[in-house]
């Protein structure tokens, strides 16, 4: 927009006011994280950024009530802005998309430089002009995921990326690790390939100087500035982090009343065409031994030719998860996160934020590196994120307890909004992994490393919420994935005693077909589960939320080292297992 360095300098202060002014109404909020990136927000809004075409993300999502200050100067929100955290309005705390010109959510901080880059990338797969911008607190900086995020920036030359560090020396109860050391910054982003520069962060026309092209490279300006800046009795001091400023006429006084304005800019948020899936044909025999997890890969290549903006990103395992498989098909749409799985699941947010249809898979097991990004998706509301977990439970043998999803379930289970599935042959994983895609949001995959019998005709549709069942009328085993053929064969064992056991493949296990559960508990009166996870949060209790269960056979002590099938007995999940629990149940 180009406004002069003086109108720039006094739209910051009034930016100020309004932050000052929204949490002294509110009770509650971030007044001085606010104050101190003040000139950053002028700068960046006002001058810098072409707001129709590029794209911010605040990291320092506590920061917000000066983000929604500088959207309402541009008139792309209505929202009072005195009406923040209120529950009638969309200014929430933190920043959500329910609030125009918000991409994606923050406030668990460290997480909005991975959004970022999955957002510059985007563009950059589609040819679309724009930078991405994001605000950092230099707090923030202490975590991990942050530097995952710079090296991979650098690796992928996103020269279309910038990142401000708002480096006010404080954080929520103390100093920062580095102070006002500004070169400690400079030196690490240089170290990791960025473009960097340091700047005072109160002088617009340094400001204006450092927020230019990289050269080929992502920028960070490191911008050095004062907590609660342009108020005396809080400026640089600590105790003041989360708390309105303590005298509101004394603070508005100092700050003054600026009436700059600007003019008003029009976006038109991106139309996203419906999204229809290519139906796939899946070419198995019955009882073709075939693993799920390969068969995700097979359906990723097969769906990728009517799918031009899915991308598969994969944390160094794609010759195990089979994401390979779309990587030799599709070379341009793969994106390889290397052993970084936080920066690769707020990629994949940004990436979906920008249009994209993302397909992370890892291990399941190293799902929870990045579980506070994925809890932090849900309320981003993805249009599509879809997250496969390989090699779950204790079925994947001698690699032992480290790499075994045991877990995977229970947190996935848990996340507002989630979808979980869990394929029990290649046919249904084929199958399940375009139903993930259709269905939006975030979805979980579950595939196993063990080959398996495949069991259902390719003609076979496993539509989300609902089960496969096999009939039988003295009692019934609910399970899924691997357990599945556990039951199975549990089942066959148990006809020659003359026992008929039911068995629900519950594939869909959040939301889970509580109709066919309903019925079984009403016709054969004794339901027990079995699953290779953990007891506790996975499919035994999804099951025991809806109807009564005898019992849930499920890894309940840590496992260790072995082959599949004696692992399988010993933690109580095998079909000899399986049939003991039934015929106690039956006759007992």
């Amino acid at each position: 927009m180009g406004a002069d360095p003086e109108t720039l300098s006094r739209l910051a202060q009034k930016l100020r006011r309004h932050a000052v002014l929204m949490t002294s109404e509110a009770g509650s909020g971030h007044p001085t994280s606010c104050m101190s990136a003040a000139e950053i927000f002028s700068t960046l809004f006002f001058h810098t950024m072409d707001v129709s075409r590029d794209a911010f993300v605040l990291s320092k999502g506590h920061a917000a009530p000066i983000l929604y200050a500088a959207l309402k100067e541009l008139g792309l929100i209505k929202e009072d802005l005195l009406s923040l955290r209120r529950f009638d309005s969309i200014l929430e705390g933190h920043p959500t998309p329910r609030i125009p010109g918000v991409a994606v959510a923050t406030g668990s901080l460290g997480q909005g430089l991975a959004a970022a880059c999955g957002m510059a990338l985007a563009r950059r797969l589609d040819g679309r002009p724009g930078r991405v911008y994001c605000l950092m607190g230099d707090g923030e900086t202490a975590e991990g995921s942050v530097w995952e995020s710079a090296q991979f920036a650098s690796h992928a030359r996103l020269d279309n990326l910038l990142a401000v560090v708002d480096v006010n020396a404080l954080g929520q109860s103390g100093p920062t690790i580095h102070g006002h050391d500004t070169g400690a910054f400079v030196e690490k982003f240089r170290a990791f390939g960025w473009r960097a520069v340091a700047v005072d962060g109160h002088s617009i026309p340094e400001l204006i100087a450092a927020l230019s092209d990289g050269g080929g490279t992502p920028t960070a300006v490191i911008a050095r500035t004062i907590k609660g800046k342009g108020v005396a009795a809080i400026e640089g001091k600590e105790g003041w982090h989360g708390k309105p400023v303590a005298d509101l006429e004394a603070a508005l006084a100092e700050i003054g009343n600026p009436t700059d304005t600007v003019p008003a800019v029009t976006v038109t948020p991106r139309a996203f065409e419906a999204l229809t899936v290519p139906a796939l044909t899946p070419a198995y025999k019955k009882g073709d031994q075939a693993a799920t997890r390969n068969a995700y890969g097979v359906a990723l290549a097969a769906l990728g030719a009517g799918l031009p903006e899915l991308v598969v990103l994969d944390g160094d395992t794609k010759n195990s998860t089979f994401s390979e498989t779309f990587k030799h098909a599709f070379p341009d749409r793969y994106i390889e996160c290397y052993i970084a799985e936080q920066n690769m699941v707020g990629m994949a947010l940004g990436l979906s934020a920008e249009g994209k249809i993302p397909c992370v898979s890892t291990f399941a097991a190293f799902m929870t590196r990045a579980y506070d990004f994925i809890r932090m998706g849900v309320y981003s509301r993805p249009r599509h994120l879809v997250l496969c977990g390989s090699h779950a439970g204790v079925s994947i043998g001698e690699d032992g307890p480290s790499q075994m999803g045991l877990e995977d379930l229970a947190m996935m289970r848990a996340l507002l909004d989630s979808t979980v599935l869990y394929p029990g042959d290649a046919v249904a994983a084929e199958n399940l992994t375009a139903e993930a895609i259709a269905r939006g949001g975030i979805v979980y995959l579950r595939t196993s490393r063990p080959k398996v019998p495949v069991i259902y005709d390719n003609t076979e549709r496993f539509p989300v919420g609902g089960s496969k069942v096999f009939a039988g009328t003295d009692a019934t085993v609910v399970a899924a994935g691997v357990t599945l053929h556990e039951a199975l064969a549990a089942r066959d064992a148990l006809a020659r005693e003359k026992i008929s056991l039911r068995v629900i493949d519950a594939y869909s296990v959040k939301p889970i077909d509580e109709k066919a559960l309903r019925n079984a508990t009403r016709e054969t009166g004794i339901i027990l589960t079995v699953e290779d996870h953990a007891a506790w949060g996975g499919l035994g209790e999804a099951v025991a939320a809806v109807v009564p269960v005898r019992a849930i056979l499920a890894v309940r002590e840590v496992p260790r080292s072995g082959k599949s099938e004696e692992l399988l007995d010993a933690y109580g999940i095998s079909r000899r297992k399986i049939a003991a629990a039934v015929r106690a149940a039956v006759k007992g």
